[in-house]
């Protein structure tokens, strides 16, 4: 009896309040994956906040997503560790986020990540904060315990918590000296005009391009869509036939190397070598999104068959695996069964039976290097080594599917997320210039967001399916779907799709533009909008495009000069990057160089979409109107008004 007592004294000290996990309230998947976890998680909000507070325990907040794999990783070690536990609830209030249920928290701590630590972060972010929430430590994933040079999170989390009990002066030095760096390297910028030009950007191409494998970096290779959209934006503005074939050849090499999914169609988020080989094998919605529209803008420009059917299968590959009621899924997973890859990689002994009475084998075996090794922990993720695929590879590839079909699919995030839904609505509007089936569907999976996520003027972030969404919109999810309703109508001329742009852009500017500073979001915590383009494109650069052409479109000086506005507080920033900052660049050239608006009937205008596409000058609008001229206009002028189509381009292109 006595030592029952006993264990139960000593429970009490180690848990000075009830255990309990609060995530299995939660809607959101990666949220609910810690909900059986020993630690004692809380949302993010006032109840965990306020009890830090009462508590005066730091808090371990720690930002993930549903299928990051090092997130898993972390979980498996760490949060599912009774050791582990014991230390955070012991010394801590332990707080999870959703980085894709709040994306302006993770956008705020990850860029406090970079001042402090000067590289960029990622996922799980994990960072120690006081009890009023000032930050003391960053980290990304760290080991349960020791390994080689790096401390155990055991050893690291003890530490922390007794030397914020024992001595508090200490914490408060940690804090005022992380204050210091973080507010000098917040140093307000000067609005100064930005010596910047697309001639300063095409020198910036030229010296971060990575001619020997394409792409941009040495490490780690991301499809960086908003920076290759930029650099053909600058090829045509130049007339740069180099950097048109570098574009190109990154396309290529992103089709054809281990970024792409060859057998299911669509590409994962990045490649964890310089050389496009091996990826990391989650599937966003987003990544697909930002890269449909390069490749049909590469098939309109080359006319080649490759990027054509890369969009063909990228798209067929999201209905089959994402969508659902006309409405797009976020994510899957890269591991099945614990095996990161599991369901993507083939055996040696897969392929050798799948090459079986392939008339191409030997060509096969040569164009994608398969060895007996593989190329990814004894298995082979499949690349293909020449400019095409080759011949034999379509019979290759459905007896891989095959081999597929016995397996499980991995985990799909069920989140509807109206920001990565508006992009790929964008992307369906877009492939519609390849195939008219996409435009049914782009209208179709717009009905069902606005029909989801826009209720009583009130447009929300994310849901699961047979939820009703609780959670209001953000900047991002503005600016991607006023971007998606400006291609939409660039594509059908539906004015009622200008019309609520134009609405949406009204509700936006009054929710998120507050004492000439952009907000991420409508809420007490103030954080602003940056410039970040690295995974898609900054919710800021998309809303400053938006804006431009939304003056464009309505005539508007107004938004013009809102928009320049904007761009003047930014234009040091975007001085000192350049290319690292593309979307701002590509607004910052937009008005440097004019957007021309191209104006004529609806039917002359659909008549040549495809030569409209085709038309060599990036900051192209067309806009349908009672003339039957063409007219091409510019914000203060019209300088060209022909019946001849052919002279209206040769106007816009030479218009210099």
């Amino acid at each position: 009896m006595r030592i029952v007592v006993l264990i139960l004294m000593m429970s009490c000290f180690l848990y000075p309040r009830d255990f309990k996990n609060d995530l299995q309230y939660e809607s959101s998947p990666y949220l609910r994956q810690h909900a059986s976890n020993p630690v004692a998680w809380f949302a993010w909000g006032k109840k965990a906040l306020a009890l830090a507070k009462k508590e005066d325990k730091p808090i371990f907040l720690s930002i993930g997503y549903s299928t990051c794999h090092w997130c898993h990783v972390m979980a498996q070690e760490s949060f599912q560790n009774k050791e582990i536990a014991k230390i955070l609830n012991k010394y801590f209030i332990s707080i999870k986020v959703d980085k894709e249920e709040m994306p302006h928290l993770d956008a705020y701590y990850q860029s406090l990540f970079v001042k402090v630590k000067q590289r960029n972060g990622g996922w799980p972010l994990n960072v120690i904060l006081t009890s009023d929430a000032k930050p003391l430590y960053f980290f990304t994933y760290m080991p349960p315990k020791k390994r080689y040079n790096q401390k155990g999170l055991d050893v690291f989390l003890r530490e922390v918590g007794k030397k914020y009990k024992d001595d508090p002066q200490s914490v408060l030095k940690r804090v005022k000296q992380l204050e210091v760096l973080i507010d000098t390297k917040n140093t307000p910028m000067k609005n100064t005009q930005a010596k910047i030009s697309a001639k300063t950007l095409q020198d910036s191409f030229y010296e971060s391009y990575d001619e020997i494998s394409a792409g941009f970096g040495e490490g780690a290779k991301f499809p960086q869509s908003a920076k290759l959209e930029l650099m053909f934006d600058v090829a045509q503005l130049q007339n740069d036939t180099l950097l048109q074939h570098y574009y190109f050849e990154t396309l290529n090499m992103m089709a054809l190397r281990g970024l792409y999914d060859h057998v299911d169609g669509g590409f994962f988020r990045y490649c964890v070598d310089s050389d496009w080989r091996i990826p990391h094998f989650e599937k966003m919605l987003y990544t697909q999104a930002k890269l449909i529209p390069l490749y049909v803008k590469g098939y309109i420009f080359s006319g080649k068959t490759l990027y054509k059917n890369v969009v063909i299968e990228t798209i067929s590959m999201l209905e089959e695996r994402f969508s659902n009621q006309n409405l797009y899924y976020s994510a899957s997973d890269a591991v099945l069964d614990s095996k990161e890859g599991g369901y993507f990689l083939f055996s040696h002994k897969e392929l050798l039976k799948s090459l079986k009475n392939n008339t191409k084998k030997k060509s096969l075996l040569k164009a994608l290097h398969i060895t007996k090794n593989g190329n990814f922990k004894g298995e082979t993720q499949l690349n293909i080594y020449t400019d095409k695929r080759p011949k034999g590879f379509d019979k290759l590839k459905k007896k891989l599917k095959i081999i597929r079909k016995t397996k499980e699919y991995p985990f799909v995030d069920k989140k509807i997320n109206t920001a990565w839904n508006a992009m790929m609505i964008e992307a369906l509007f877009l492939a519609s210039k390849i195939d008219e089936k996409y435009l049914v569907m782009a209208n179709e999976h717009l009905d069902a967001l606005v029909s989801l996520m826009f209720d009583k003027g009130q447009l929300y972030h994310q849901t699961l399916l047979g939820h009703k969404p609780k959670e209001v919109s953000y900047l991002e999810d503005y600016s991607f779907f006023i971007s998606a309703l400006l291609v939409g109508y660039s594509i059908d001329f539906d004015h009622h799709k200008l019309d609520f742009a134009q609405y949406l852009f009204e509700t936006a500017k009054t929710k998120f533009y507050k004492n000439n500073i952009w907000y991420l979001s409508d809420d007490a915590l103030k954080i602003k909008a940056g410039l970040n383009d690295k995974y898609y494109t900054s919710a800021l650069a998309k809303m400053i495009q938006n804006i431009l052409y939304l003056a464009s479109l309505k005539s508007s000086f107004k938004y013009e000069a809102l928009a320049i506005k904007t761009l003047e507080s930014i234009n040091e920033t975007i001085e000192q990057k350049q290319t690292q900052v593309p979307a701002s660049a590509k607004a910052f050239l937009m008005v440097q160089e004019n957007i021309v608006t191209l104006k004529s009937s609806k039917t002359n205008l659909q008549k040549h979409a495809l030569e409209i596409l085709k038309i060599k000058y990036p900051f192209l609008l067309t806009k349908a109107t009672q003339n039957e001229n063409y007219i091409a206009c510019t914000m203060r002028s019209c300088f060209s008004i022909n019946k001849d189509f052919k002279k209206i381009v040769e106007g816009i292109e030479h218009r210099k």
